[in-house]
């Protein structure tokens, strides 16, 4: 009789036990992927409202340009793991809000070695951020250059005109461009890519 109470008492025990594990094994596993989703869904809500700085993708250039101008500032860092020389080609320059310009940034390859980088961005002030976009961008690739070689990377943009409607934004005179090259680690190294133009090297 012993034998048996114990058995009838530990059968639900146990189904309980099992339901338990079960429940936390579905709950990692939960944690797991949204810790994986985290990344592309905090992108896509920066693109979308411009949070951060984030500046915005564009497929034409702006049908509208105001009469207003803004100083476009242009700013070029690297990681300390990455041995490039980065810099604007120009500084700044005067832009009409709503005019399609180009702006350009030299890397060079200070390294005795084959590396390639990739590049984060911004815009400050960050209320901007929503409204500058891009038509081309070395950011959107991977940049990859041999030993001592430089090369001329363009962004194509232009600012939102929708930007002086913005009580936030409408008083901004000056916007920076920011850039970040990081290393890619473990890419192959198969030359430089499309979007950057060789100047030397």
């Amino acid at each position: 009789m012993t034998t048996e109470a114990s058995s009838s008492t530990n059968g639900p025990v146990s189904a309980r036990h099992a339901r338990v594990a079960i429940i936390c094994a579905a709950i990692v596993a939960g944690m797991v992927g949204l810790s994986y989703a985290a990344v592309p869904l905090y992108q896509m809500f920066c693109r979308t409202t411009g949070f951060g700085g984030t500046t915005q993708v564009a497929i034409a250039p702006s049908e509208k340009v105001l009469d207003r101008t803004i100083v476009m500032r242009f700013d070029a860092n690297i990681s300390k793991q990455l041995k490039w020389k980065f810099e604007p080609v120009e500084n700044k320059f005067d832009l009409r809000i709503g005019e399609n310009r180009i702006a350009k940034f030299r890397a060079t390859n200070i390294s005795d070695h084959t590396t390639t980088g990739t590049a984060s961005f911004n815009v400050s002030p960050e209320a901007a951020g929503i409204y500058f976009n891009k038509i081309e961008c070395f950011c959107f690739t991977e940049q990859t250059l041999k030993p001592g070689e430089s090369v001329e990377m363009p962004v194509s943009f232009y600012v939102d005109p929708e930007m002086v409607n913005d009580p936030d934004a409408k008083q901004i005179t000056e916007l920076t461009l920011s850039y970040t090259f990081y290393p890619v680690k473990g890419a192959e190294h198969a030359g430089v890519s499309g979007n950057a133009q060789k100047s030397g090297g």
